[in-house]
């Protein structure tokens, strides 16, 4: 089986989040046919409600037959090397089919455009498979005898990044390994650019009341759309005022600390006035921040809406997180992981500035556990959870070459 057929195959499982493990029994069973000794792990939802990323109620996350596996390729004297992680996540978004031209889950091959277009291909399965490759090609040149190493590497497969990283929390928290690992590299569509620093994010739900009226007498019942028009307002404002005064020399984005209403439900009956709103937010943090620090900033700015409103003071609303939050994260450019990622960019031609993500990945959670961490792969962000998501198969060719050459030059750092 060659990279295209291992791409092509597990492309085709619809491992969305809650139904990954048939994608992860045949992704070990793959690992274990081409050699590597295969490790698996469950996450504890107890453990995960610990941590701050995941809910404080354990029945809220969601982790029964949702494993997570590993791969592991051994060289010369491993305990006299180093360990490094090529780590991916087999869990993909929905797809909206009727937005497809094609069927998201029948991956589709245009060797004339040199693309494939499926549910997975950009975020991020090619990537998974690349580092799967990569550790593959690694182990032909030391059995074939033209390169010499010690140490190991691991490939993990894990279920639930979407969802916050159930299966890197857990790993992170409680290594499923009976050896230490000294760095990582997680293979998210970064373009093949070096990306050292991704950006933290707090998921928040506000509520308002207002009160119904007929519609015929509208005047009688408080509307809470304006409402939320004036809170909608005042947040994308301090969104401006932040993107002018929280820097960070990696993040020239022309909206650096993004916030987004996603998801917006008010009232119940179209000749009632709208009595109530719920509005789900997602609001950016910027690396050096906490979440914490910037949940109080848009609370402080909901309260000073609520103090110019009547209505508002007297049935204040809520606005209380829920889902996951993501801290932000980054690893130091001087890490000799990130160092031999752009030497090995250097020698491909590629450009080797660091750069951040405005998104968060699972890099976090192991830096938070002390393995530093660096995300690169192919592919392009722009393209996750979009209708006919694609990749250039020649970007899945390079990473496979980069990560490959990557994790031989730390493998052999001093």
């Amino acid at each position: 089986m060659d990279l295209r057929d291992f791409v092509d195959t597990l492309l085709r499982f619809e491992s969305v989040g809650h139904a990954e493990a048939p994608a992860q029994t045949w992704f070990k069973n793959r690992l274990h046919d081409f050699g590597f000794e295969t490790y698996e792990w469950s996450a504890n939802p107890r453990r995960l409600a610990e941590h701050p990323s995941f809910p404080d109620d354990s029945d809220d996350i969601v982790t029964i037959n949702r494993p997570s596996v590993a791969g592991v390729l051994e060289f010369g004297d491993p305990d006299a090397g180093k360990t490094i992680v090529l780590n991916g996540h087999v869990d993909v978004v929905p797809a909206d089919a009727e937005l497809w031209s094609h069927a998201p889950f029948l991956p589709r091959w245009d060797d004339d455009a040199g693309t494939v277009s499926a549910r997975g291909a950009a975020d991020m399965k090619s990537g998974l498979s690349a580092c799967v490759f990569a550790a593959l090609d690694l182990k032909d040149a030391v059995e074939s005898g033209s390169l010499e190493l010690d140490g190991r590497v691991v490939v993990e497969s894990v279920v639930g990044e979407e969802e916050g990283g159930i299966g890197a929390a857990a790993a992170a928290l409680d290594n499923p390994y009976p050896f230490d690992r000294d760095a990582a590299l997680v293979a998210e569509p970064t373009r093949l650019e070096p990306v050292v620093a991704t950006e933290g994010s707090v998921m928040k739900r506000l509520h308002l009341t207002g009160r119904t009226a007929h519609a015929a007498s509208r005047w009688r019942g408080v509307d809470v759309l304006p409402k939320f028009e004036a809170i909608r307002e005042a947040f994308f404002d301090l969104e401006t005022e932040r993107c002018d005064h929280v820097s960070h020399p990696l993040y020239d984005y022309p909206v650096p600390w993004p916030i987004c209403v996603g998801r917006v439900e008010a009232g119940s009956w179209a000749s009632s006035v709208a009595g109530t709103l719920t509005a789900e937010w997602r609001l950016g943090v910027a690396p050096g921040e906490s979440v914490a620090e910037v949940e109080r900033a848009f609370e402080a700015r909901l309260e000073r809406v609520v103090a110019e409103d009547e209505w508002l003071s007297e049935h204040p609303p809520t606005f209380e997180r829920f889902s996951v939050q993501f801290e932000p994260a980054e690893v130091d450019v001087d890490e000799p992981v990130v160092e031999a990622l752009r030497a090995t960019l250097r020698d491909h031609s590629l450009g080797d500035e660091p750069v951040g993500a405005t998104y968060g990945a699972d890099s976090r959670l192991y830096v938070e556990a002390g393995i530093p961490t660096v995300v690169f792969g192919p592919g392009n962000i722009d393209q996750a959870h979009f209708p006919d998501e694609t990749i250039e198969w020649a970007e899945v060719e390079t990473a496979r070459d980069v990560i490959r050459e990557t994790a031989q030059r730390f493998l052999q750092s001093k």
